[in-house]
C-alpha cells in the first residue's frame, strides 16, 4: 500500500503570539482541502516562535533552529508557504525563510538535484491591502529557483478592502472564491506530488 502524501505548512506571520492569525486561518482552509485529497498536513510551524538566524546556509550555528525546521519541510511531499502581506510585500520572516533555502543551490546530489527536487510548493497569502499578486510572484519564483516544483494554480489568497480593518480570520463567512481556489490548489498540488513521488526528476 502506498503511503499517503504529507504536507508541511509554515506560517511566516510576524507575531509569535499564541492567538490565531489570519495566515493560520488561510493555512487551515488549504489543510481542509488537502485532507480531502488524502494528504496528511501537520500542524503549521510558526517561524516567529523559533530562533531562526539570518543567513544563507542550512545551519548558522549558535542555537539556530532552522536545521530542525528544514528537516521537517524536506520530509514532506508538499510545502504550504503561508505569509501575510505587509507594505505590499511578503513578510520579512517569509524573506528570511527564502534566504535560508538559498543553501539548496549548493547542496545538490550526484545528479545535480537540490534537496527540494521532486517536491511541490504552494502559497497561502492574506492581507488587508493590495499586493497578493506581487507576493505570489516573489514566493513562487524564489521557491522555484531553489528547486521546488510549482503546480498550476499554486496560490490561494485573500485581500481586504484598501485601508480596511477586517482580517481574514474575522470574516463572518468565507468567500466562495477562496474555497474554490483552495480546492483547486490542493487537488493540483496533490496530483503533481503523486506523479513526482512515482517518477522523480532524473537530474
Amino acid at each position: 500500500m502506498v503511503a499517503p502524501l504529507t504536507a508541511t505548512a509554515i506560517n511566516c506571520s510576524l507575531s509569535a503570539g499564541g492567538r490565531e492569525s489570519s495566515t493560520d486561518a488561510m493555512l487551515a482552509v488549504l489543510a481542509e482541502h488537502f485532507t480531502d485529497q488524502n494528504v496528511t498536513v501537520g500542524d503549521p510551524i510558526r517561524i516567529a516562535r523559533h530562533k531562526v538566524r539570518w543567513g544563507v546556509t542550512s545551519d548558522e550555528g549558535d542555537g539556530d533552529e532552522w536545521p530542525a525546521i528544514r528537516e521537517r519541510i524536506l520530509a514532506a511531499d508538499i510545502l504550504i508557504f503561508g505569509t501575510p502581506i505587509w507594505l505590499g510585500q511578503a513578510s520579512s520572516i517569509a524573506k528570511l525563510v527564502m534566504e535560508r533555502m538559498d543553501a539548496f543551490l549548493s547542496e545538490t546530489d550526484d545528479a545535480g538535484r537540490m534537496p527540494s527536487y521532486s517536491k511541490v510548493a504552494v502559497a497561502a497569502i492574506v492581507g488587508n491591502e493590495d499586493g497578493a499578486h506581487n507576493v505570489t510572484s516573489q514566493i513562487l519564483q524564489a521557491l522555484n529557483d531553489v528547486g521546488w516544483t510549482i503546480p498550476a494554480v499554486a496560490a490561494c489568497y485573500w485581500v481586504g478592502e484598501a485601508m480596511g480593518s477586517v482580517d481574514f480570520k474575522d470574516l463572518k463567512k468565507r468567500p466562495g472564491k477562496v474555497t474554490e481556489t483552495a480546492k483547486m490548489v490542493a487537488a493540483n498540488a496533490a496530483h503533481l506530488a503523486r506523479l513526482l513521488r512515482a517518477s522523480p526528476y532524473p537530474g
